[in-house]
């Protein structure tokens, strides 16, 4: 049962950072919006995890994450390459001297509606 709330409470954050990313984007802050996409996508991978296995990393290397999501059988290996997509924007998007165009932070904020979508449907079944 800790599992499954678990992974609702993750699920609620992937929510909420998934509305902050759309916000930002709406006020052309694309650095901000894709970082928050970014958050939104682990959380719902955490989410995903929590309610198909009972667990869920939770390392400093978000990479391990997409290898984590791709264990978890035929729905996760499907979305494991969009978690890597958007994973692989984080670092541009908090610690690079470069800038995040508008056209990769609306991809960001797709990914992370795609992930959160499959979530929710995870979570509710």
């Amino acid at each position: 049962m800790a599992a499954l709330s678990d992974a609702e409470v993750h699920l609620a954050k992937a929510k909420e950072f998934l509305e902050a990313a759309e916000i930002a984007r709406d006020l052309d802050l694309y650095n901000a919006a894709t970082s928050a996409a970014v958050v939104s996508g682990i959380n719902s991978k955490d989410a995903m995890c929590l309610r198909l296995t009972g667990k869920t990393g939770k390392g400093d290397n978000h990479l391990e994450a997409v290898a984590e999501l791709r264990a978890t059988g035929n729905v996760g290996a499907d979305l494991a390459p969009t978690l890597s997509r958007l994973i692989k924007l984080e670092t541009k998007s908090r610690y690079s001297a470069l800038n995040v165009a508008a056209s990769d932070a609306a991809k960001a904020i797709d990914w992370a509606e795609r992930l959160l979508n499959a979530a929710q449907e995870i979570v509710a079944s």
